[in-house]
């Protein structure tokens, strides 16, 4: 089994080169709008926030996936060079459909040098 990765609060660290780090591989969920059953919901997945991660042949973001709990919604993968092999921060917009009644959407990144990374939960009420 893989080690998953999880975000800490950079502003408790002091070295800027650990910051980068965090922040480049660390994905970002943002909801947009508000939830009703049986309607899209548009939830972006963005993997970093201040820093931008390489889009080399051998070190870029490969997958990401948006979870609801452990149960897989999406996933968007991708292939060297889709950023242009230029630093980047790969963001994606999965338009779900929510079922329940609640959302707990997780996202996990995963680079091709340093593993998987997942998010903070993001907990999304869910209209009638």
């Amino acid at each position: 089994m893989p080690k998953i990765n999880k975000y800490v609060d950079i502003d408790q660290v002091t070295r800027e080169a650990k910051k980068d780090y965090i922040d480049r591989h660390s994905p970002f969920v943002h909801v947009s709008g508000d939830a009703k059953k049986g309607e899209k919901l548009a939830v972006t997945v963005k993997v970093g926030n201040e820093y931008s991660h390489p889009d080399d042949f051998d070190h870029y973001i490969a997958n990401v996936s948006l979870y609801n709990g452990e149960t897989l919604l999406a996933r968007a993968d991708f292939v060297p060079g889709t950023l242009g092999n230029e630093k980047s921060q790969v963001e994606v917009t999965f338009n779900i459909i929510p079922t329940t009644s609640k959302l707990e959407l997780v996202a996990q990144s995963y680079c091709t040098k340093h593993g998987v990374w997942e998010s903070d939960p993001v907990s999304c009420e869910v209209a009638e």
